[in-house]
């Protein structure tokens, strides 16, 4: 019975303790900003008669390209590419066909199944 009496005050006297830290009402403070009012309203002002300010990016058609390539050199390069004797075959384009690759690397010949 003494040790629920004991624990019940020091209980009390805690909540106590911890109510008595209570903060002081200050009031309402000022707000703190580095514009005035009316470099403020002039912003939004600003802001709100923006050309296309809810449109996306993308929306408003192509952006302008600028190429790092040299005209002639892309030229020269599809000329060259249309002109390549094996541009649009592949070993599997044909059937029972053997394709001899122009290019640096030889081409590897596929093994069939069964043989």
């Amino acid at each position: 019975m003494k040790t629920s009496r004991l624990l019940a005050a020091a209980a009390l006297s805690f909540i106590a303790a911890a109510g008595a830290h209570a903060e002081a009402y200050q009031g309402v403070h000022a707000g703190v900003s580095a514009k005035s009012r009316d470099e403020v309203s002039a912003e939004a002002a600003r802001t709100a008669a923006a050309p296309n300010q809810n449109v996306v990016r993308g929306s408003r058609g192509a952006e302008p390209f600028n190429s790092v390539a040299s005209t002639e050199a892309v030229r020269a390069q599809a000329v060259a590419t249309a002109n390549a004797p094996d541009q649009n075959v592949s070993a599997g384009s044909r059937v029972n066909s053997r394709v001899i690759s122009t290019m640096n690397k030889p081409a590897e010949p596929r093994v069939q199944a069964g043989k």
